[in-house]
């Protein structure tokens, strides 16, 4: 007889505890999935298997005779001890419910009936690009990671390399090192439009058996089929977006990073896992010390802070692979345009530059991350604007539906002909997005063949993939984009990048939106030049004089991070402090805003007296209200060094809460997020 403890599949907080259960199946083990009897209920619940004893130490003599038994075991699945204990670290680390951090390493689709396996990589071809020789620095860099996977070290690298310095090529060559010591690999983008590439990549070099994919574009099944081929050992290598850092891969001894700055990696549902930290932690387990490569032309602000320290090795690789400079880079004054006349989203510098690199046979790639065709509608007699009945936010015009639709909820109406509110017919269509871009760009080059990339123009499965092989094979030259088209992707022939709009990502009311200005506008100006021919961007911007548009031009990061960093460093900003946000919710505003306050009152309480001018005042979220559903926010700053000592306030109100609600319902959702990248 053996005695476990169990993590029920059950999402509420009156059962986030462990509970312990006999067995006598010899098999089970810690990281089985079991059946159990619980509570009143007659039917069998799930559950994981976190703990193992073989007596009943511990355990009240009382409480022996009232134990259940374990009824039956999932023979199909089952999770490492590594991912449990990395689950049972995700719980402490991010506040969340066992079972919260138990479902990220479980595979979806596992409910289903079994069937006949899918392969999600059917149809894909591999792709080995020729390499010569590597650079000296891609040398260095190549040297320094396979010394230490060789020697089963939990070491951490930070590659900073500017745009096409040759990164993927030191991530394929860490893989074989580690693939060649009989461990396994886990290659993280931040965009599923960057795993194409990557995998062609891959598959060229490892071959179709050695490879599974793991992205939210997958079917259930195709997910599940993928989850089985790697727990099984079928394949060694995993390439995927942020949920691929779960894969059950057993014997970790590689994850790698790509772009490693972008704010996907940052889980926006509970658990709210920051992806590079569970990475850390799972490399750091016993069963695998293994090495950790993050990537970027870009680090965000706290890695290369860490960098600095010695907690990341840094290894700078300050030229391009091919040789060629970086791209010529232009600032466009849009007040400028104004003032003579041109009203265009299109700069006239910027549209002479697309004629010339076109009749020159070169592509060009342009950038605006913003969606729809007018970002809001207005009313120009009584200043009415038409939002969204269930967010109180303006609705974005998409002229293709001729809809008005809510990029939140997803409402959507037919745009009004006349004010419904003073009767006038003076109703206009403000602001630009890549669907007006698109439209502009085809009545200016005609002849050309424009194309556009982004959330609403890929909504069925394989018209991502379509979208970028057209424009690889040189069938489309211009692409226009989101974020989508601005990083990781390498296409020979873009002569030109431009930004249409830089000011997009600096009014963002958030303390990093100088960094993702930074960022957005020298990754989207790497996509040029990465063939044999240098290549050109022009920046439009109504905020020329902005450091990190001057510096982002400039291609200088070190002054970029140096100015940041003394900015984060006053505000107590990370990597100086950890933010902790505490969103409440409720269909009754009252509601929202008394949780928000009561939450207020206890931290106060239990922090200690010199700590509390780090609590801010409960307020309005930046979104008030989405789907009918009211929001308000509580801030917390944490000091660098007292982030176990802030938590742990936080958990004793959120137990408290629990507690109180098995006596009286609470009408109201309170939900922590650490280090947000966005505080709407």
């Amino acid at each position: 007889m053996k005695y476990v403890d169990v993590v029920i599949d059950n999402k509420s907080n009156s059962t986030d505890s462990l509970f312990t259960y006999k067995c006598e199946d010899d098999a089970v083990k810690i990281g089985s999935k079991v059946f159990v009897p619980f509570a009143k209920s007659t039917k069998l619940r799930e559950g994981y298997v976190v703990s193992v004893s073989e007596d009943a130490a511990g355990i009240e003599e009382a409480v022996l005779p009232k134990l259940r038994s374990v009824e039956r075991v999932d023979e199909e699945i089952s999770l490492t001890e590594e991912m449990v204990r990395s689950a049972m670290w995700m719980r402490g680390r991010y506040l969340c419910r066992y079972i919260d951090a138990i479902r990220c390493f479980t595979p979806a689709g596992s409910a289903a009936v079994r069937r006949e396996k899918q392969d999600s990589l059917s149809g894909e071809k591999g792709f080995a690009e020729p390499i010569e020789a590597l650079t000296d620095e891609q040398e260095d860099a190549v040297r320094q990671i396979d010394k230490a996977i060789e020697n089963r070290k939990n070491e951490r690298f930070l590659i900073h390399g500017v745009t096409g310095s040759g990164k993927t090529e030191i991530y394929i060559r860490a893989a074989k090192k580690a693939i060649d010591e009989g461990r396994g690999v886990i290659i993280l983008v931040p965009e599923i439009s960057l795993t194409g590439q990557i995998i062609e990549r891959f598959l060229g070099n490892f071959g179709e058996d050695s490879v599974a994919v793991l992205h939210s574009r997958l079917s259930a099944g195709e997910r599940y089929d993928q989850w089985k081929k790697i727990r099984d050992g079928e394949t060694r290598i995993v390439i995927g977006a942020r949920s691929a850092a779960f894969a059950p891969v057993d014997d970790l001894g590689l994850i790698v990073v790509d772009e490693e700055h972008e704010s996907t990696y940052k889980s926006d549902f509970t658990p709210k896992y920051d992806t590079v930290e569970v990475a850390i932690k799972r490399l750091q387990d016993k069963d695998s010390q293994g090495v950790l490569i993050l990537g970027s032309a870009t680090p965000s602000v706290v890695t290369y802070s860490r960098a600095k320290e010695g907690i990341y090795q840094l290894i700078e690789l300050t030229k391009r692979y091919n040789e060629v400079s970086l791209p010529k880079t232009e600032i466009v004054d849009m007040r400028e345009e104004m003032k003579e006349g041109n009203r265009s989203v299109i700069s006239r510098r910027l549209a002479e530059e697309m004629k010339r690199q076109m009749d020159a046979g070169k592509q060009v790639m342009l950038f605006l991350n913003r969606r729809g065709y007018s970002t809001f509608v207005s009313c120009r007699e009584c200043g009415y604007v038409a939002k969204c009945p269930t967010c109180g936010l303006a609705l974005t015009y998409h002229r293709g539906q001729n809809k008005l639709v809510c990029h939140y909820c997803g409402h959507e109406e037919t745009p009004p002909k006349v004010c419904p509110e003073c009767g006038s017919s003076f109703v206009r269509y403000f602001g630009n997005g890549t669907e007006k871009i698109e439209e502009t760009i085809r009545t200016l080059f005609p002849d050309n063949t424009a194309d556009r990339l982004d959330l609403d123009s890929v909504k069925k499965k394989g018209e991502l993939k379509k979208k970028l092989k057209d424009f690889e094979k040189g069938r489309t030259d211009i692409l226009i984009g989101t974020q989508l088209i601005a990083k990781g992707l390498d296409f020979k022939n873009v002569g030109l990048v431009g930004i249409v709009s830089a000011d997009v990502s600096l009014n963002i009311p958030d303390f990093r939106s100088p960094e993702r200005a930074f960022q957005l506008i020298t990754q989207a100006a790497g996509r040029a030049g990465r063939g044999s021919d240098e290549g050109r961007v022009i920046i439009q911007t109504y905020s020329p004089e902005h450091y990190a548009v001057v510096m982002a031009a400039e291609h200088d990061y070190a002054h970029f991070f140096e100015a940041e960093d003394k900015f984060r460093r006053y505000m107590m900003y990370p990597p100086y402090s950890d933010l902790f946000q505490i969103v409440f919710t409720s269909k009754d505003q009252e509601a929202a805003l008394a949780g928000a306050e009561k939450w207020h009152s206890r931290i106060g309480e239990l922090l200690p007296e010199e700590d509390r001018n780090n609590l801010f005042k409960p307020q309005e979220a930046y979104m008030s209200k989405i789907r009918d559903t009211y929001r308000y926010s509580l801030v917390i700053k944490c000091p660098k060094g007292k982030r176990h000592l802030y938590a742990g306030v936080i958990y004793k109100v959120r137990a408290e809460e629990t507690e109180e609600a098995r006596r009286k319902k609470k009408n109201y959702i309170a939900v922590v997020d650490i280090n947000p990248y966005s505080f709407s």
